[in-house]
């Protein structure tokens, strides 16, 4: 009787799937059109199928770049993690990291654990990724180890330096293109140099060309003895970094640390010093040529050589030829014997820099020295010693006509220099008049430089939490090390998600495709059409504009934009703006007129809520609200809009 209804079920189940539309099929043609073959009607995959033909009201081709981003969980594993991430508020996940990780295609570190291993010869690194480097050097007399294209164009590489080269005797350490053109780097050094007599640390073209480094020292050179320390060409180049020097150098005896192009054309670095050199005896520190051409650099020194002895610091042309910048120096020098500190061309940004002196070479005695040759725009001194301070050429900033006309002058010398913009690169922005066939311009670089990743299906990603408030419980499931990138990086995607949207804006941070179909249809309707840039051909050259074709015939429409965030899964900001023009263009080689791609377009008609600071502006001339601003849709990102 049981295998007669067993047979009738199985029966039943046959019949029912032959008939039912959950059997979908997919094309493997790039524009997903019909054909293909049969998908596992229970996938994460095929349910979004399913979904976007029900909430979506036209017969478009899916595009197949989107749908390319769809999670790969297989039926079986969606359903087991999304019943870890049921329990304990998705920390159960944790205990399955590594298989979900690979299986739902996210963005995750490898655990680098500590060691006890020692090693006591002389080591050479090349091309060597993700390791952990603990008591390396320990205790070592003399000897050298060599670091050379450790890392070099490596995603995500994490390594480790735990004690390494502590209570060392002349021990040298040599980083030489170290962690070059990386993605997401997370470098740690732990208690590096600490208790050492004499030897080095060359870090050379270290993270150089590097998008969001995350570096961190941490009791860098303690207690170290003559030890020196040279960063040259650290992070040049680098997108979004942060570094951190913690207790650097502290209570160290005669410890010399040069920063040569430290943060050289880097775009929005943060560095914090925290307890540098504090208490050291005739520390000698050399910043030159620091942060020069950043834009926006936020650098904080906090207990700087406090309560040093003899101490020597120089900043020579620290953060000139800046875009804004601030830079924070709390405590610094205080209580200090006989210190000098020498500023020289400090700050001399384009557009007006903020940076604050509290407590600066308070309670000091000695006869300290600071003197402030050049300095730049927009500074605060307060609690600050009031003998042996120079100050000379002191600028400050005339109040000009609107952004582009704004002028740095500077107090008895009658110098003064345009507002420059270096930061923006060439036809990143451009004006609506430019998208006209016929037409040479300049493409940017439209390569998707984020890690590959999925969108999460929603089943799981309802489940797990998403806010600042719930940062704790995201460490947790992602593993994620205190003050590390992850940490950083997720921390500021929900920053930005949850930040209050701009006058006449509406955004949502989407990490499934179900949601971003939900936000898009709830803006333009569920009549809409999805587009992207075809390909990244032409990147960094010049295009010749071919045909161009107004989206809903050139009209001042709406549309939905969305960019991608660094988040362990897909993660897109999806917002809104009023009153823009979407455009198609073909895009051909100036030369052969060939066919290259197919560029997507938006022009914002209405900028008058943008900052002054925008790198449009800076990049056309303008300022808000004067001018409209169009940009093509990089890689990866895309707008939606109601179909033709």
């Amino acid at each position: 009787m049981n295998k007669q209804l067993n047979f009738l079920c199985l029966l039943i189940l046959i019949l029912f799937l032959s008939t039912s539309p959950f059997l979908l099929s997919v094309s493997s043609a790039t524009d997903g059109g019909g054909g293909g073959g049969a998908v596992n009607p229970f996938t994460p995959k095929a349910s979004l199928l399913r979904y976007w033909e029900k909430e979506i009201r036209n017969n478009l081709p899916k595009p197949n770049f989107l749908l390319s981003k769809a999670s790969p969980l297989t039926a079986v594993d969606a359903a087991a993690f999304s019943k870890l991430a049921a329990s304990g508020g998705g920390t159960a996940l944790s205990t399955r990291l590594p298989e979900f990780c690979a299986a739902a295609n996210l963005l995750c570190f490898p655990d680098l654990g500590n060691s006890l291993e020692k090693h006591d010869k002389d080591a050479n690194f090349a091309i060597y990724a993700d390791k952990n480097f603990t008591n390396y050097g320990t205790s070592r007399p003399g000897g050298s180890d060599q670091f050379k294209m450790y890392s070099d164009n490596a995603n995500i590489p994490v390594n480790d330096f735990r004690r390494y080269g502590r209570d060392s005797a002349g021990h040298s350490e040599s980083f030489n293109s170290y962690a070059t053109d990386g993605n997401v780097v997370d470098q740690s050094f732990h208690t590096y140099g600490s208790g050492a007599a004499g030897g080095g640390g060359d870090f050379r073209g270290y993270a150089a060309g590097v998008n969001v480094p995350n570096l961190g020292f941490t009791s860098y050179s303690d207690h170290a003895t003559g030890r020196t320390q040279s960063f040259n060409s650290y992070s040049e180049n680098g997108n979004a970094g942060e570094q951190s020097f913690t207790s650097y150098g502290k209570n160290g005896n005669g410890p010399e640390n040069t920063f040569t192009a430290y943060g050289t054309e880097s775009n929005v670095v943060g560095s914090g010093f925290s307890n540098y050199a504090e208490t050291a005896n005739a520390g000698n520190d050399t910043f030159k040529g620091y942060g020069v051409d950043m834009n926006n650099p936020t650098n904080t020194f906090s207990n700087y050589a406090s309560g040093g002895n003899g101490a020597v610091e120089s900043f020579t042309t620290y953060r000139e030829k800046s875009n804004v910048g601030a830079d924070s120096f709390t405590s610094y020098a205080k209580g200090t014997n006989a210190a000098k500190v020498q500023f020289s061309n400090y700050g001399k940004s384009f557009n007006e820099g903020t940076d604050t002196f509290s407590g600066y070479g308070k309670g000091s005695t000695g006869k300290t020295e600071v003197g402030f040759t050049g300095y730049g725009v927009n500074n605060t001194f307060k609690d600050y010693t009031k003998d042996g301070a120079s100050f000379a050429r002191y600028t400050n900033v005339s109040s000009g006509s609107g952004l582009g006309s704004s002028l740095v002058k500077t107090k008895g010398s009658g110098i003064s220099g345009s507002l420059v913009n270096k930061w923006v690169e060439p036809g990143k922005f451009f004006r609506e008049d430019m998208i006209k066939e016929g037409t040479v311009m300049p493409m940017p670089d439209i390569r998707d430089k984020m890690p590959k990743r999925s969108f999460l299906p929603r089943t799981i990603l309802s489940k797990l939490p998403f806010s600042t408030s719930k940062i704790s419980e995201l460490k947790q499931i992602f593993k994620a090390s205190d003050n590390g990138s992850m940490e950083k990086m997720m921390r500021d995607s929900l920053q930005e998600c949850e930040r209050a949207p701009s006058p006449g804006e509406t955004k949502r941070c989407v990490g499934s495709m179900e949601d971003m179909i939900d936000f898009s249809t709830s803006v333009l309707g569920r009549n809409v059409a999805v587009r992207s840039t075809l390909n990244v051909n032409g990147s960094k050259k010049n295009v010749l504009v071919g045909k161009v074709t107004g989206i809903n015939g050139g009209r001042v429409t709406q549309s939905v934009s969305c960019h991608q965030s660094l988040f362990p899964y897909l993660l897109y900001y999806c917002h809104s703006v009023p009153k823009v023009r979407v455009y198609e263009a073909d895009l051909l080689d100036p030369k052969s007129k060939a066919n290259i791609n197919h560029g997507i377009a938006i022009c914002h008609l209405d900028t008058s809520a943008w900052s002054p600071t925008h790198g449009a502006f800076l990049s056309l001339g303008s300022g808000p609200g004067r001018i409209e601003v169009c940009h093509w849709i990089f890689e990866n990102d895309m707008t939606w809009t109601i179909a033709d």
